[in-house]
Formats: C-alpha cells, sequence, structure tokens
C-alpha cells in the first residue's frame, strides 16, 4: 500500500499537479497481523514464555513507551528492536492500543 501511495505522489509531482491522496489511504491502520504475531515470542494469550515478558495486563501507554525504546535504540534487544525499526509511529501506536488490557 505504501509503494502506491509513493507512485502516485511520485506521478503527480512529475507531471506537476496537485498530489491528491485517495480516501482509502486515509483509514486508520489495521495491526491485526501484527498483533497475532506477538503470541508467536510472547506465548499464547501473551502470558510471556520463557525470558520473553507477558504482555497479558499491560496498559496501551506502556507497550507503546516500550515499542518506541526498542525503535530507538535506548531499549536494547535483539528482535524487538529490528522488529519495531519497520514500524510507522501511528503502527506502534495502534498495536500499543490492540494489545493493551490483553487479557
Amino acid at each position: 500500500m505504501r509503494q502506491m501511495m509513493l507512485a502516485g505522489l511520485l506521478v503527480a509531482a512529475a507531471l506537476g499537479g496537485p498530489i491528491f491522496v485517495p480516501s482509502a489511504f486515509a483509514q486508520t491502520v489495521d495491526v491485526t497481523v501484527l498483533a497475532a504475531s506477538c503470541a508467536t515470542c510472547h506465548g499464547p494469550g501473551l502470558a510471556g514464555s520463557g525470558a520473553i515478558p507477558s504482555l497479558k495486563g499491560r496498559r496501551g501507554a506502556d507497550i507503546a513507551t516500550a515499542l518506541k525504546a526498542f525503535q530507538s535504540g535506548e531499549r536494547p534487544a535483539t528482535i524487538m528492536t529490528r522488529l519495531s525499526k519497520g514500524w510507522s509511529d501511528a503502527e506502534i501506536d495502534a498495536l500499543a492500543a490492540k494489545l493493551g488490557g490483553a487479557k
């Protein structure tokens, strides 16, 4: 989807015309796939698995803060640093909201 939007922006810029972003791109971020993949490491129900901490019951704001710290390198990690670098702030906030308060 990002590639399509970027291509559209480049074509508009090349033609010297106004930049038009279809309303389909203005929708909220769907992080269903990202959220589902969290259980791979954090375990069933996000209850933690070995050295991997539980996300169960954590506030969305705390999850967002942790993800942004991984992304900036402020909080060192192996996998989370790599994963979070590929996410936008909107994706991080949406993911944290989805996972926040998981029971």
